[in-house]
């Protein structure tokens, strides 16, 4: 059988007892280490699993699945994914494969930034749909983002923002040449999500949201040193040094938030004079 094992949000004990069995005892070990990162390195998973683990690039995943299926018909094969396996990031078309090759597939399921976001303070029943910003470049500028937040916005729920990460990737020089040389990881920043988001409305200006929408950004979300800091958007520009280092996400708030969701968020407030003045007036419908 072909398992995905959710390996949780943040180090090598988030795995289930379930997940855990199931690694064990698996013939093979995959990482899929493209779409999200723990927070501590291959072989500290290694060593507390006690197996050996193989990094399950984009490459492999999409262009060589046959590789991670072979023998899954007839023994155990482990394709472990940070967070949850269908949370964030979905793996469809890896189980669609093996159903054409007859091989039954399990799931393992486990916290995901989905679920984890609540931390936060705020009610997952009022998330609406949730949206992925990717770094800007000079002549690739994607802005889908904005009309589901703006559909989100209309009926006054919170955005989940998932921000981008490039590991492995390649320029598009080497790309070109053919060389399998790859960049550096690079890691969004709630900063520079909240940068360009402005950017954005500043294009379109469909009053969507503005500098003073109130928004929240999180940090190493599930993890020991988990961070959380609420502000306007034009003070989250400036918030990377408070949230630290990476995994990001940000969450913009909507008209609806309730009070109970306001006390806890205020905690995080980078002022909470401001926060306090804004969200009455985005409450009271004056905003």
């Amino acid at each position: 059988m072909l398992y995905l094992v959710g390996l949780g949000l943040s180090d090598e004990t988030d795995i289930t007892v379930k997940g855990l069995e199931i690694v064990k005892r698996a013939s093979r070990v995959y990482l899929e280490a493209y779409t999200s990162i723990l927070l501590v390195d291959q072989s500290v998973l290694e060593s507390y699993y006690g197996r050996s683990i193989s990094i399950a690039d984009r490459e492999m995943v999409e262009s060589n699945s046959d590789e991670i299926l072979r023998d899954a018909d007839k023994e155990d094969v482990a394709f472990c994914v940070v967070g949850d396996p269908f949370g964030a990031t979905t793996h469809t078309d890896l189980v669609l494969r093996a159903r054409e090759l007859g091989i039954r597939v399990g799931t393992v399921p486990n916290a995901s930034i989905m679920s984890g976001i609540g931390a936060a303070g705020l009610q997952l029943y009022n998330f609406g749909q949730t949206v992925s910003m990717v770094f800007f470049l000079d002549n690739w500028r994607p802005a889908s983002f904005y009309d589901r937040i703006k559909e989100n916005r209309q009926i006054g729920l919170h955005t989940l923002v998932l921000l981008d990460i490039k590991v492995k990737e390649q320029s598009l020089e080497n790309m070109a040449r053919g060389r399998k040389i790859y960049e550096p990881p690079r890691y969004m920043t709630v900063g520079t999500c909240a940068s360009q988001m402005l950017e954005v409305e500043e294009e379109k200006k469909e009053g969507v949201y503005g500098p003073d929408s109130l928004a929240i950004g999180a940090a190493r979300v599930g993890g020991k040193t988990e961070k959380f800091v609420a502000g306007t958007l034009k003070e989250l520009c400036d918030a990377d040094e408070l949230l630290g280092g990476p995994l990001h996400s940000l969450v913009l708030l909507g008209r609806r938030t309730h009070e109970l969701e306001h006390d806890y968020v205020r905690e995080f407030a980078v002022n909470k004079e401001n926060w306090d003045r804004i969200w009455k007036a985005d409450y009271e419908g004056k905003h």
